[in-house]
């Protein structure tokens, strides 16, 4: 069946994937600009981009090349993850006052382990994906996006590796892993804020497989090891923001 993309994804720099991590980035910190004091809850839109792009980011890393080939890179990617799911969470909670679940990075390790699996399809690695599976449905309100959170990154896999016509899965995985009660019923009573987050989470699954697809001619910036720092670095700056617009 003929593939979402039109061209193979390789094992060398991708500058449209390189492109896509930026982008989620930036989606991400403006999302994280509503908490700082200001009145710009219209910033939740554009902040839809950056969990679905990041989970594309994990699956076009997982479509390249066989199983044999990157097996080893990916436990170092999740390895990754893991070290800065715990280095970020102080500062993911100095930030968000009155979170209730773990920041986002351990949804993506278990959604890049549920991934991984149903890519290898060994029994070892279909038991990991099992237990994965397991245990983001038993502490889904504890993990960021919950269960479907987990889900998206084997949605996107699915579609780079199967049919055309799968394209629409990561968008309703998507919207069904933003699915707050508060978002659907403002949207009920015309509220254009929710309204359009909907629309994007739809959305932005198509936005993202449609920017791989294009070849840049441009040079981007790779995103590499560093760009985990990040992640924990812009929740002290955007708290030191929030202390000098209080101040």
């Amino acid at each position: 069946m003929r593939s979402l993309l039109k061209h193979p994804i390789t094992t060398g720099r991708d500058a449209a994937l390189d492109l896509l991590k930026w982008l989620a980035m930036l989606s991400m910190v403006l999302d994280h600009l509503r908490y700082v004091g200001w009145s710009v809850d219209f910033l939740y839109v554009p902040g839809r981009f950056a969990f679905p792009w990041f989970c594309l980011a994990i699956a076009a890393n997982l479509a390249r090349g066989g199983a044999g080939q990157v097996e080893g890179v990916q436990w170092r990617y999740l390895a990754w993850l893991l070290v800065f799911a715990g280095l970020a969470e102080l500062p993911y909670r100095l930030f968000m006052l009155h979170a209730d679940t773990l920041n986002v990075l351990p949804t993506l390790g278990l959604g890049l382990l549920l991934a991984q699996g149903w890519r290898d399809r060994t029994p070892w690695a279909l038991c990991l994906a099992g237990v994965v599976l397991l245990v983001a449905a038993v502490f889904q309100a504890q993990l960021m996006f919950g269960f479907f959170g987990v889900a998206l990154p084997l949605a996107f896999l699915w579609v780079l590796r199967g049919p055309w016509y799968g394209a629409l899965l990561p968008g309703l995985v998507c919207l069904a892993s933003n699915a707050w009660p508060e978002m659907f019923a403002a949207a009920r009573w015309g509220d254009s804020v929710s309204i359009q987050g909907i629309a994007v989470c739809l959305m932005a699954p198509l936005v993202g497989l449609a920017l791989l697809k294009t070849r840049l001619t441009v040079a981007v910036w790779p995103m590499r090891r560093w760009a985990y720092a990040i992640y924990p670095v812009h929740f002290l700056l955007l708290v030191g923001v929030r202390f000098w617009v209080a101040g």
